[in-house]
């Protein structure tokens, strides 16, 4: 339209209906069609669920944040004990309990081990055991938890039972118990948290099975003949898999914890190998003496568990379709 005014007065004063040969040619402006293909060109880019998670999880920099500092404690687990000449194991008697300088960067401990050697020793111990304890909790739960919600009946109520038992259970006093009969050790102390661990991923898969398995696209598989092995793990348990990786970063501090608690009471991780709460337990007793061997493997302690945390709820917002903008 070149002369809107123009028209707006024209169809103003006219009180007969509209008639298109009543207006003149000079009210309009011819618009350049150019390339029909443009007009159909999609502008934004054609994302995968997991792409889009990925861009609204760089939008969170709290989450951004958590995670840039857990990926430089992995880094530095695997690259900190190479930065210095000093073993982990050896004991100087000339070194017993010196504070952080340019020889030792930690300080030593009481036996004259260099910290940080022992630190990112410990390091490696307690993520290990933190990631592999959650992540087989999170497997064992999300078989119990998708068998349980997708049969129901008898099955699901003597699981659910079960679970109510296990979950009446204080995790720690069960773990403490496993580590008396079973022995201190790395192994053991990973079965300990097994045993109640995958209590809560199953109580979240399952709620979420009763919810999809009388989705239309499960209705239509289990028609075509699909089995319910094929329909749970290829149909069902994808679909929370977003659920269940936010679980997962939830439960990796909580076995970090546990396993320095653990280590902390003697219960946990032996010498002459090292983790966080193994170091913390030394640090403890020598606090007067030597107040950084206590708050040094603390600080990395609460600074992991926080950044996956911080994690976590970056994760539980990206993955949620619902929250997409």
């Amino acid at each position: 339209m070149k002369h809107g005014e123009n028209m707006a007065g024209a169809l103003g004063a006219q009180d007969s209906p509209l008639d298109l040969d009543d207006l003149g040619e000079e009210l309009f402006e011819e618009v350049p069609r150019g390339d029909s293909g443009e007009a159909d060109r999609i502008v934004r880019p054609c994302l995968t669920y997991w792409q889009d998670a990925w861009l609204r999880l760089r939008k969170n920099k709290i989450a951004m944040i958590g995670l840039g500092l857990l990926a430089f404690y992995i880094i530095m687990s695997l690259v900190g004990p190479l930065m210095v000449s000093y073993d982990f194991r050896a004991i100087d008697e000339a070194q017993m309990d010196s504070g952080p300088g340019p020889l030792h960067w930690f300080g030593t401990d009481t036996l004259g081990r260099d910290m940080w050697a022992r630190v990112w020793v410990g390091a490696r111990v307690s993520l290990s055991i933190g990631f592999l304890a959650a992540s087989l909790n999170a497997l064992i739960g999300v078989c119990v938890g998708g068998v349980s919600g997708y049969f129901g009946g008898r099955l699901d109520m003597a699981i659910m039972r079960l679970i109510d038992v296990l979950s009446g259970i204080p995790s720690l006093i069960v773990a403490i118990l496993v580590m008396v009969v079973m022995g201190a050790g790395i192994a053991p102390l990973v079965i300990a948290m097994i045993i109640v661990g995958w209590v809560g991923s199953a109580r979240l898969v399952r709620g979420q099975m009763l919810q999809l398995k009388n989705q239309e696209y499960v209705l239509a598989a289990r028609k075509l003949g699909a089995s319910d092995a094929r329909i749970i793990f290829r149909h069902l348990i994808p679909n929370t898999i977003g659920l269940i990786l936010t679980n997962v970063t939830m439960a990796v501090p909580y076995a970090i914890f546990n396993e320095a608690f653990l280590s902390f009471i003697g219960l946990g991780v032996q010498p002459p190998a090292a983790s966080w709460g193994l170091l913390a337990r030394y640090g403890a007793q020598s606090f007067r003496v030597a107040p950084w061997q206590l708050f040094i493997p603390a600080f990395f302690i609460s600074t992991t568990m926080l950044s996956l945390y911080l994690l976590g709820d970056g994760l539980r917002d990206a993955l949620d379709p619902k929250l997409r903008s």
